[in-house]
């Protein structure tokens, strides 16, 4: 019978007041983004204790959800779990690791670029100009909700180039560095915002003409010159 006065009520002006409850995925995403804002944004300090219980009352969500954005976290190198004490922040790159990053990144990305000009196609080379194309304003802020976008820009157009040289394995690698994660969660300014994304239509303008070496060179200038805006 209360099955039949629930459906009864359809149409009804108090059903239409009753807002669906998000999704059980939506809710951990906002989690993930909360906590990854205060620690993106030092709220949360580096090497800062991460209390599932704390979080879980100033969020006010269960814990489950929590638990589940510090595994997403901890798989960034944003949180880390040690036996019997919880998790806590990762500190932020030292500037011997910063140097460490570019060196590696010297390595592997010039290659991928060359090799993406190679392999180019109609299909790919619409998909990159698409990313470069994204970004039609720059953030303001120095917040991590004002540049969010500029960095997942930054990730997804370098990770496109590492996909786009055919090479899976340079791909984990590139991919498991979270390289962009960590060095905005450094320092941002509009600055810096401003130099990568032309230095991004100088790398895509050279993989659409097909010129391997140019794109090489535009790649390693723009490695070189983030390391220096950054240092």
């Amino acid at each position: 019978m209360a099955r039949d006065r629930v459906g009864g009520a359809a149409g009804s002006s108090a059903e239409s007041m009753i807002a669906p409850l998000p999704s059980r995925q939506s809710l951990t995403d906002d989690v993930y983004e909360a906590i990854k804002t205060l620690i993106m944004d030092h709220v949360i300090a580096p090497q800062a204790r991460l209390s599932i219980d704390q979080l879980a009352r100033d969020l006010r969500v269960s814990s489950t959800p929590i638990r589940e954005a510090l595994i997403r976290l901890e798989s960034e190198g944003l949180a880390r779990k040690e036996a019997l004490r919880g998790y806590s922040t990762t500190p932020v790159l030292t500037p011997d690791e910063v140097k460490e990053l570019f060196e590696f990144r010297t390595v592997i990305e010039p290659w991928a670029a060359a090799r993406a000009a190679q392999r180019r196609d109609a299909a790919s080379l619409a998909r990159l100009q698409a990313e470069v194309d994204s970004v039609d304003t720059l953030p303001t802020g120095d917040t991590y909700q004002a540049y969010r976008e500029l960095a997942g820009h930054d990730e997804r157009f370098h990770r496109q180039i590492a996909e786009l040289s055919g090479n899976d394995q340079l791909l984990q690698a590139f991919v498991r560095t979270n390289c962009h994660l960590h060095l905005f969660r450094q320092r941002y300014s509009t600055r810096l915002g401003s130099a990568t994304i032309a230095e991004h239509q100088d790398i895509a303008a050279a993989i659409a003409a097909g010129d391997a070496e140019l794109a090489r060179a535009a790649m390693l200038t723009h490695l070189r010159r983030a390391q220096q805006r950054l240092t």
